[in-house]
């Protein structure tokens, strides 16, 4: 699969932003919280810094866990359709700073909300056109309700970022190998012949 680095970056914030109303958490609880998000995913152009702005990226928010809810690739080409257009989507190619050429999907001066749904819904459009959105995934985590891109190779991610959930069920099954051994002993010495 291969995918523009923007894409990439973009489905990784979609989850991300996702990722903030999930496990009962809310992670955009203000307005510097929205800031700090803008900052880490590298976000550029107008920012309100208005409770009106969070509102609006918080029903972004919910409208793309909907697509990681669809269905079929039919319901969620319906829900990337759908966000395209309330986005205003006008794709455009854009250079700045050091980074090369690449695609905006909305100008500088939109809302931020409507530029981070029109970047998330273009990249969802991508994994859909590439026969990939089984990309788009939940973490399988049986405590975690987290989504992820699998952006791997060969299809393997299974755990989130969010939660060490990956780590968390490795240390859960050695201890319960270990557990079960415990009860063995395991003959070290030389085999006599």
């Amino acid at each position: 699969m291969h995918l523009a680095p923007d894409s990439r970056e973009a489905l990784v914030a979609a989850a991300a932003l996702v990722n903030t109303g999930r496990g009962g958490i809310e992670l955009l609880g203000d307005v510097s919280a929205l800031g700090e998000f803008f900052l880490v995913h590298g976000w550029t152009g107008r920012r309100d810094g208005s409770d009106a702005e969070l509102d609006a990226v918080r029903s972004l928010r919910q409208a793309l866990g909907q697509v990681w809810d669809a269905s079929d690739v039919d319901d969620a080409a319906r829900l990337v359709n759908a966000m395209l257009l309330a986005t205003h989507a006008r794709p455009q190619l854009a250079r700045h700073g050091d980074v090369g050429w690449h695609l905006h999907m909305s100008s500088d001066a939109d809302a931020l909300a409507d530029r981070m749904g029109a970047e998330a819904a273009m990249a969802i459009l991508d994994l859909i056109r590439s026969g990939d959105i089984d990309r788009l995934r939940r973490c399988v985590s049986a405590e975690c309700d987290a989504v992820l891109v699998d952006l791997t190779k060969n299809k393997s991610k299974l755990y989130c970022d969010t939660g060490n959930c990956g780590n968390r069920e490795h240390v859960a099954a050695y201890r319960a190998r270990k557990s079960s051994n415990s009860g063995t002993t395991r003959y070290a010495g030389r085999r006599d012949q």
